[in-house]
């Protein structure tokens, strides 16, 4: 059985940098209390109206398409990671496959948020190697800015996330020992209102303090999308930071040592460990708990923020490129979001 190796890579930044300093316009906030709790110094934004979740996607993707020594009508199948797509319905894959005039392939949205990049590898993973595909284009892509809360009430998520997007294309592989090794995925929605944007939603209240019992059908009616919700600012993400930042830095080790036992590697067999990145003070705590140098973690997040399911394309792109990444080289990619949501992925470059 063959195995899928990544054959293309590409990445697109938006051009506006977005210092924190930036952010003292809009909130409460300063340089130091964000560096100090992220690591962040500065973010990009995407255009508000000529940029979208698929605009970027593409950039990314007709980069990774290029590298791989293709085009984009030999593409069989596409796999689109993102948790702010351009319409709550359709998803972006089809209008990524529209934008590149692709033949009438498959696509597939994935709603994993911070793992989502890593859920769609591990299925293109499986498409390659059942042999059902040959050229799996895997994006990661987000919007972010366009829906945060840009006050002090909000700043706590507004300062840590940004925009961007990153792409792969998969590939069978007869190479032995080269390519995808293992993937490993997991979730616990116990806790899933701890990191979660309510709202618009068909919850109908459910998960919130007020039951349906309190309205009558006219504000029923209203749930999906009200003034009330606008008025309250409950269209904004929620995230309680101290939960989530428990949780992830011991589920963050976890799926990395998974990934290694299953294929009988330790840490000091790593070469580049890419990280979701969440936060920068989660990678060195994960770091200094897998014993390993700087040189081995792959961070960029002081520039661009948290990009959600576009960090870890973004961050291997950028490894590769700065020659970090030599063929054979073992990398280890590692996430933990919403959901809550951790995954890994072994491979061999």
């Amino acid at each position: 059985m063959a195995l899928s190796k990544i054959a293309g890579i590409g990445m697109y930044a938006p051009q506006k940098v977005v210092t924190n300093n930036d952010l003292l316009k809009y909130m409460d906030t300063s340089d130091e209390w964000i560096q100090e709790r992220t690591g962040i110094k500065e973010r990009r934004y995407a255009h508000r109206t000529d940029e979208t979740t698929t605009t970027m996607g593409v950039a990314a993707a007709t980069i990774a398409i290029e590298r791989a020594g293709i085009t984009a009508q030999d593409i069989d199948f596409i796999i689109f990671a993102t948790l702010s797509p351009d319409y709550y319905f359709p998803g972006c894959g089809v209008l990524l496959q529209r934008a590149m005039k692709m033949k009438e392939i498959g696509a597939l949205d994935v709603r994993n948020q911070c793992s989502g990049f890593l859920y769609a590898l591990s299925v293109g993973d499986q498409f390659i190697k059942t042999g059902m595909y040959k050229n799996i284009l895997v994006v990661g892509a987000e919007k972010h800015s366009f829906g945060l809360d840009f006050s002090t009430r909000g700043r706590n998520i507004s300062v840590i996330f940004g925009d961007g997007a990153g792409a792969v294309v998969l590939q069978p592989t007869e190479e032995a020992d080269r390519g995808i090794l293992s993937t490993h995925l997991h979730s616990d929605g116990e806790s899933a209102e701890l990191l979660a944007m309510y709202n618009p939603g068909t919850h109908a209240n459910h998960w919130t303090e007020q039951k349906l019992a309190d309205f009558d059908d006219a504000e029923i009616a209203e749930m999906f999308m009200s003034h009330a919700m606008i008025d309250k600012a409950q269209l904004f993400p929620y995230m309680d930071g101290p939960a989530v930042f428990k949780k992830a830095v011991e589920k963050f080790p976890e799926v990395i040592m998974e990934a290694l036992h299953k294929n009988g590697l330790q840490p000091t067999d790593i070469k580049i460990l890419v990280p979701h990145q969440a936060n920068l003070r989660i990678s060195q705590f994960v770091q200094k708990k897998l014993g390993l140098r700087d040189d081995q973690v792959q961070n960029n997040i002081q520039k661009y923020g948290n990009t959600t399911a576009a960090s870890i394309p973004i961050a291997l792109c950028e490894a590769w490129e700065e020659g970090k990444i030599k063929e054979g080289d073992l990398i280890c990619l590692a996430s933990f979001g919403s959901g809550f949501t951790w995954a890994s992925a072994l491979l061999r470059w």
